[in-house]
Formats: structure tokens, sequence, C-alpha cells
């Protein structure tokens, strides 16, 4: 029983189950919020930033469109990321994304990942209080993109991504969710004059998540996934021919619906009608409700934008070190957190650790040290000659 209220506990904060009821914060509901989950700790490093940061392995879950401009044409990588480390070691994020080229000088890639998130085993208990059985409640996404060069310094990409989301517990009520989601995104990589040196800059946009909506219960009712956008840039500096500094900006939000808060005078069938409204705006019109319908009007629109800084160091193209702070509204989650990171490269394998400070309180990721390591195909082919 310990360990289902603590899957609660962990779905509750990792962002909404149901429409939020108190009046004193308002954040959006979502299913499968691990979507979000930033999944390699490069990125993790930096704030989670990396819609426009320079390409690498771990692209396909931030912008596939910087697939064409990375060098290599083949290359594969694993994330692996604990949550809530201090009181258990079997809540994880596993990821492992890769890329194809054909050939260096390729105008397109192909791309895919699979994601997992599980939420441990759960000992459930009968009717009488006694041991049942062990399930094992996760969330899943396999996804494939495709990305083109369609000029010298722009590309863009489109992914088709399938999700199913497990938390049953045995019984009939809860049942397998399964949904279809896709994103289009974009990629603009060109070169500034800087005094002696050439700057590069980076931007990028992603619209993910965009698709179906999810249902727990045989398709009684349904959920929102956290469609998304997000938008950003980066800088890369040479200060000589050793030494690197980039630094990145991102913003992104939520193109889901704002839950309308209760009345002070409304009945419970008010309270009722309102939250069967609610779940029953389709994916669709909810993405372009999402715009506009938050209920502190354009004040409380500003609020649901994320926003997030970060900065990396680079020795020799081998060495970096990386930092980043990442600020959500406490209105809308409260997640707001500092992190730290370092990588090392070869011309075959990389291998980077993050570690996050949370400056808010019940961060589940709050000190904790995610590792990513990503080989590049090409190289280790280079090796072995």
């Amino acid at each position: 029983m310990k360990r289902i209220l603590l899957a609660i506990v962990v779905t509750l904060s990792l962002c909404c189950i149901l429409p939020v009821e108190a009046q004193d914060y308002n954040p959006i509901p979502v299913a499968m919020p691990s979507l979000l989950f930033a999944p390699d700790a490069r990125a993790a490093g930096m704030g989670d930033i990396g819609v426009a940061t320079m390409p690498d392995l771990y692209s396909q879950h931030w912008n596939a469109a910087k697939y064409p401009f990375i060098t290599g044409d083949a290359g594969v990588s694993f994330s692996y990321t604990p949550w809530l480390s201090k009181l258990v070691n079997d809540i994880h994020l596993l990821y492992v994304a890769g890329y194809w080229k054909p050939g260096n000088d390729a105008i397109d890639a192909i791309s895919a990942s699979l994601r997992f998130f599980t939420l441990g085993s759960i000992d459930v208990s009968d009717m009488s209080g006694e041991f049942w059985q062990s399930v094992s409640p996760h969330e899943m996404a396999l996804d494939i993109a495709y990305s083109r060069r369609l000029s010298e310094t722009f590309a863009g990409s489109v992914t088709l991504r399938y999700l199913r989301a497990d938390y049953a517990t045995g019984n009939d009520e809860t049942t397998p969710g399964n949904a279809f989601t896709a994103d289009i995104a974009g990629y603009n990589e060109s070169y500034l004059s800087l005094g002696r040196s050439e700057a590069l800059l980076g931007l990028g946009f992603s619209l993910s998540n965009i698709g179906t909506k999810i249902s727990y219960d045989g398709g009684n009712s349904s959920m929102f996934l956290p469609a998304n956008i997000r938008m950003g840039a980066s800088m890369g500096i040479p200060l000589d021919e050793r030494n690197t500094f980039s630094f990145s900006v991102d913003i992104n939000k939520l193109l889901v619906p704002t839950p309308q808060l209760p009345d002070e005078d409304e009945t419970s069938e008010e309270a009722l009608q309102r939250i069967e409204d609610y779940n029953n705006i389709s994916s669709i019109a909810g993405l372009f409700r999402s715009l506009g319908d938050a209920p502190g009007g354009l004040r409380e629109e500003w609020q649901e934008v994320a926003w997030s800084l970060g900065a990396e160091y680079t020795y020799l193209n081998q060495f970096s070190l990386r930092t980043g702070y990442y600020h959500e509204d406490p209105y809308k989650g409260n997640r707001r957190y500092f992190s730290f990171g370092a990588g090392f490269r070869t011309e075959a394998f990389q291998i980077d650790a993050a570690y996050l400070l949370s400056t808010a309180h019940s961060n589940p990721l709050d000190q904790t040290l995610r590792l990513s390591l990503g080989f590049d195909l090409e190289g280790i082919r280079n090796l072995m000659r």
C-alpha cells in the first residue's frame, strides 16, 4: 500500500492526473508528463535546453531537424535518469536514440528513439489487505523522424510517435492507454562575424506531441497529452583555437487548454459539468484554445511560458563544462532549478553527466545525477581500421 501511495504522489508531482481545483495555483493537467522530461544529460546540464543548441546525438527529443547538420553519418545514444532517488531505487527514465545519414554530405537523415519511464514495482493488496500481486506501471514512447536540409542554413523535420501508458493494478477499471502524436520542427544554422571570429548562431522551433488524446478507462474519458511549442536560440563563440563558449535560451508553452477555476458559489453539479466540459474539448480545438483561454487573461498566459538559460564551455572540442537555470511560474507548477554538467568526447564516443539543484520545494530530480552515453559509428569504424 505504501508503494501505491508513493506512485500516486510521484504522478501528481509530475504534473497532474486530474484538473486542479485549488485556487492558489492553476497548473495545466496533462497525461504522460514524462514526454516533456529532458532525457539526456547534455541538455539537462544547461537547464533543459536543446531546441537550438548545436546538433548532437541527443537531438531527437529536442529538434530532429538538427540531424542534417551533425558531423558523422550515424550514431546512437543511451541515457539514464533516476527519479526520487532519495526514497526509492526503481523509478527511472530510460532513453535510447539514434540517427543515420547516407554519407557526410547527405542533406537528409532518419532518426528514432525509445523512451521508457517506469514507476517501479508496486504491490497490490486484495480486499482483506493481503498481498495479491505485483504490477509495474509505466509510460512508453516510440518514434521515428525524417529530417531534410531545405537550404544551406535551414532544415525541417517531421516525427511520428506511438505512445502507450499502462497504470493497471489488476482490476477492470484501468486499461492501458494508446495514442499517436507528431512533431514538426525547424532549425537554422548560420555564421556571424564577431570581430576576428565567426560565431555560430542556431535558431530552432518545435511543435511536439500534436495528436490524439489518451484514455485509461477503455474510452469512457480521455486526457490531453502534453502538446508543446518550444523556441530557442544559441550562439557558439570561439575564444581561440582551443576554447569555445556558447550560451543558449529556450522558451516553451503547453498547447493544452487551461482549467477554469471554480466560482465561490459553484454547486457540486456545476463543478462536475465544468470538469466534463473541459474533458470533452478535442485535442485540435485545445491547441487553439490554449493560446488565449487562461482565466487570468494575458497575465496568466505569460505565466504559462517557461524559460531556461544555459551556457557551455568546451576545450579542444573534447572537454565541456555546463550550467543552466530553468524557471516555471509558481502558479503553473513551480519547477525552478539550477543545473550543472560536464562532458567528455572522443572521435568514437561521448559521455555526459548532469546534476540538478532545485530552488523550489518537492522537485523529484533535486540532487540527482543523470548520465548519457553516445557512440559515433563512423568514429568507431575509423578506430577499427
